[in-house]
């Protein structure tokens, strides 16, 4: 019923500047109400890197990336934005697109999850 495929990942030199997207199946209520993208580094855990309930202006961002990465939603065609600038070699990961259910914590508790896309930063 859902589908969510990344794109836009890619690599880049420090300080430079990425846009993620996630493609999503056709939107129902019934589906999910937030949306989020999480990222994993080699050896490392899973971290959520910033949330949108949908609807919803109160967006959450990881502390590491406030100020420099946005997420949005395009509402038109289901799509799913991570822009990210200021780049670091430690925002190096693979990045994941998700959907779920948002909690009383404001972060989406995912269901579904997209394939991913690697980021590359080198300094």
């Amino acid at each position: 019923q859902v589908q969510l495929v990344e794109s836009g990942g890619g690599s880049v030199q420090a300080g430079g500047s990425l846009r993620l997207s996630c493609a999503a199946s056709r939107y129902t209520y019934s589906y999910y109400d937030c949306m989020a993208w999480f990222r994993q580094a080699p050896g490392k855990e899973r971290e959520g890197v910033a949330h949108l309930p949908i609807g919803f202006s109160r967006t959450s961002y990881a502390d590491s990336v406030k100020g420099r990465f946005t997420i949005s939603r395009d509402n038109a065609d289901n799509t799913l934005y991570l822009q990210m600038n200021s780049l670091n070699p430690e925002d190096t990961a693979t990045y994941y697109c998700a959907a779920g259910w948002r909690n009383g914590d404001g972060l989406c508790n995912s269901k579904y999850w997209g394939q991913g896309t690697q980021v590359t930063v080198s300094s």
